[in-house]
């Protein structure tokens, strides 16, 4: 046998006595325990006028080593300036912290911002958001993990601000769905952005289902600021169905909501809408119907559990859903 091929066999050697070590199987347990159970936390959408305190408060208290991530719902409050400073200051003060963050946009991000004549420039605005918060494939935060954007697709190249990332078995993603009737405006023609976005996010829904199918992911978690709510979807019966009348107002999340209530049946694993929604006088919990789940965190930053095995199972604070 040549000599040179001595080091090789050595190494192979080696390698199989440390796959059978104690110390190698200590590793391997550790690495399928971060596989089966991880921790994130979500900041839900509390920024008024004194958003840099908050948000400082805020990322300060999810700096835990245990968290995965921190998923972050809009960057300023709504009479806060629209300016490129304070968008910069921000986002400067995001890469800042310890855990990787994604940002959910709010709408008091940019849909109600207007210029120095008084006019809407909520289209420029969130453009702005998407060139100064989304132009790379990863979070922020002083630790990065990868993902992936929307913007990848040629046809949604505008849409980087809808990400999605994967740990263990559960698939991670945003969708920009801003509070205030998902910025459906009710005066004829005005409705370009709202009827793109619509469009873009249909496309976006349809990929994220079938990635999770075809990993055969357990869970898909969506976080956006408005609260789709399908748990609440159903053609009411009898005279109850009858006597209801049609809402003045088009409601913005409805073809949403009904694209995720049809995904939601064909897929095996579960369906968490995370959202900053405000339950007044109740603790966030995830409530339950069929295999969609919904947590509405309101102003609140608060922390999710998740373990997998044969299904996903969430559980926020010491309250398991």
């Amino acid at each position: 046998m040549p000599p040179r091929r001595l080091p090789f066999l050595a190494a192979g050697a080696l390698a199989v006595l440390l796959s059978l070590s104690p110390l190698a199987g200590a590793r391997d347990k550790k690495d399928a325990k971060v596989e089966n159970a991880h921790r994130f936390a979500v900041i839900g959408h509390g920024v008024t006028e004194d958003g840099d305190a908050r948000l400082k408060e805020a990322l300060a208290d999810s700096s835990e080593k245990s968290l995965a991530f921190v998923v972050l719902n809009g960057i300023k409050g709504e009479k806060e300036s629209c300016g490129d400073r304070l968008y910069q200051k921000r986002r400067d003060m995001i890469e800042k912290a310890k855990r990787p963050v994604i940002v959910s946009l709010a709408g008091s991000d940019w849909t109600g911002c207007r210029n120095s004549l008084n006019r809407t420039n909520a289209i420029e605005r969130l453009n702005r958001l998407r060139e100064l918060l989304y132009g790379e494939p990863e979070s922020l935060g002083l630790e990065k993990i990868g993902v992936t954007r929307l913007s990848a697709s040629p046809r949604f190249r505008s849409y980087a601000e809808n990400a999605h990332w994967k740990i263990g078995k559960v698939l991670y993603a945003t969708i920009n769905l801003p509070a205030g009737n998902n910025h459906y405006l009710p005066a004829a023609g005005r409705n370009s952005e709202y009827e793109d976005r619509t469009v873009a996010n249909r496309f976006w829904l349809n990929r994220l289902f079938a990635i999770a199918r075809s990993d055969k992911a357990e869970a898909v978690v969506l976080f956006s600021e408005g609260a789709v709510r399908p748990l609440y979807l159903g053609n009411p019966e009898g005279l109850r169905g009858l006597l209801r009348r049609a809402p003045e107002v088009k409601d913005g999340f409805e073809a949403t909501r009904q694209q995720i209530q049809a995904r939601a049946v064909k897929f095996d694993g579960k369906v968490l809408l995370i959202d900053s929604g405000d339950v007044p006088g109740k603790k966030p919990q995830i409530e339950w119907k069929g295999n969609i789940g919904q947590l509405s965190v309101g102003a609140k930053a608060v922390e999710v559990d998740v373990t997998v095995g044969k299904k996903a199972e969430f559980a926020v604070g010491d309250a398991k859903q």
